[in-house]
């Protein structure tokens, strides 16, 4: 269905909430003129977001910067359910026509770079303006120094811890809102350094134990490649570098393994089967104590079973012997090379992703939605939203955790490979499961590395 941003037209199809209405984009000197436009009209596809009312705002932004610039802007909102959108952009890069603007999620930039738009004019301004992009989107989408995509605010993820807090405090002893509190100012290196993989390991037994585990997903899909992503970095892991260099058989690797063989011993027997949403539907059951996730479990759960989300709070990845790391998926706008409206397009993408624009963006997704300038981890949302207040404040990366994604830092090309055949997580299942030899595992694992560098 496409949706013209004219205010005259319902923008979105699923009209459940009004737009929120938090101020107003900022203005600024943009490069482009309106007499340089090609045509009056700009097309735009875009992921459809999954909490009501967010669709309604983006559309409002596109609604503004139309009117103030005469360009009708045309917005389809398409579902990642069966990977339509990804669908969707692959047949418009094939056909050569379609969208003007398309939005990609993950290694799709990747994928379309041949025939996307170079974006340094765009991205340049923003990193002028706020500061360096997250490192992971950088990777995905500057492709041999040439920006082919430009973050986008809406459904930009991480996955961190969502602990509910009293189980933790009543059955392993710990109060996660002590050691991370809604105040960045108040958080206490001892305290925050405590929380490392040992620890939540100790944690994840006493609740396993008391029958309340920790759900930590162990299949193919996002979730798990993500969060064993994370720890793997968190140990020091390297599958491949970023000179073809095969780097998986380690003491790293090995020491990431056997850590990972007692805590999936805790983990609910079902894990190795669950989807995207297995651990989503773990903790809002009230059976689970923790996920790795962004605040969509709470989301639901608000409605759902609301007692669960009175207790949930969302809060920083355990450490590791490397450091403290947490998945972070990304999307991006691209701009198709045969698009009839470049320069348009460009300004377009430029007010969007302007931080009073941005705000609003977050604020319609409940704190769901994360840019990709750590300048803009200032908004209210995360301070305010509940239950309870300051239940997702740590979910934008504060302190010492950085953002990473499994494949890195592999060339983008092969590190799209090595995320989307799961590499890691098959290995843990081999051995956590499966009870294959640890030297057979990584031997398995070189195989296929040898495989993605081939391809």
């Amino acid at each position: 269905m496409t949706h013209s941003a004219s205010p005259r037209v319902r923008p979105t199809r699923r009209n459940v909430l009004k737009a929120a209405a938090l101020g107003s984009a900022a203005t600024f000197a943009a490069p482009y003129v309106r007499s340089s436009y090609a045509a009056g009209t700009l097309t735009m596809g875009c992921w459809d977001h999954w909490v009501p009312g967010a669709n309604n705002t983006l559309t409002a932004l596109c609604n503004e910067w139309g009117a103030k610039n005469h360009v009708e802007v045309k917005i389809d909102y398409i579902t990642s359910q069966g990977e339509k959108d990804k669908l969707t952009a692959a047949a418009e890069a094939q056909a050569g026509t379609g969208h003007d603007i398309m939005s990609h999620r993950d290694w799709n930039i990747r994928i379309h770079g041949e025939v996307l738009e170079p974006l340094n004019d765009v991205a340049d301004a923003l990193i002028k303006q706020y500061g360096l992009i997250s490192p992971v989107s950088e990777y995905l989408a500057k492709i041999k120094g040439v920006w082919r995509g430009i973050p986008t605010t809406v459904g930009s993820q991480i996955k961190p811890c969502c602990s509910r807090f009293d189980l933790y405090q009543q059955h392993a002893g710990l109060d996660v809102r002590d050691l991370f509190p809604a105040d960045e100012s108040k958080w206490d290196k001892a305290k925050t350094d405590s929380w490392n993989w040992d620890t939540y390991l100790t944690t994840a037994e006493k609740l396993y134990k008391a029958g309340y585990p920790v759900g930590l997903p162990m299949g193919q899909s996002s979730d798990s490649v993500d969060w064993v992503g994370a720890l793997f970095n968190a140990y020091g892991v390297v599958m491949v570098d970023g000179k073809d260099n095969i780097k998986i058989n380690s003491d790293e690797t090995r020491s990431a393994l056997e850590y990972l063989k007692k805590l999936m011993a805790v983990n609910p027997k079902e894990v190795y089967a669950w989807d995207d949403a297995g651990n989503n539907r773990w903790l809002i059951s009230g059976k689970g104590s923790g996920i790795m996730n962004p605040p969509s479990a709470w989301a639901v759960a608000k409605k759902d079973n609301p007692k669960v989300a009175e207790n949930c709070w969302t809060h920083p990845m355990p450490r590791g012997p490397r450091g403290r790391f947490v998945g972070q998926l990304p999307q991006f706008y691209g701009l198709w090379s045969f698009s009839k409206n470049k320069s348009a397009a460009k300004d377009l993408l430029l007010y969007i992703s302007q931080k009073p624009a941005v705000g609003r963006l977050v604020a319609a997704s409940v704190g769901y939605d994360l840019p990709s300038f750590k300048t803009m981890y200032d908004f209210d949302t995360w301070k305010t939203v509940e239950p309870p207040v300051g239940t997702v404040y740590a979910y934008p990366p504060r302190g010492d955790e950085q953002t990473s994604i499994a494949g890195a830092p592999a060339r983008s090309e092969v590190g799209a490979q090595i995320y989307n055949q799961a590499i890691n997580t098959v290995m843990v299942s081999k051995f956590t499961q499966g009870n294959e030899k640890l030297d057979d595992v990584i031997k398995w694992a070189e195989n296929e590395l040898e495989g993605t560098l081939r391809a």
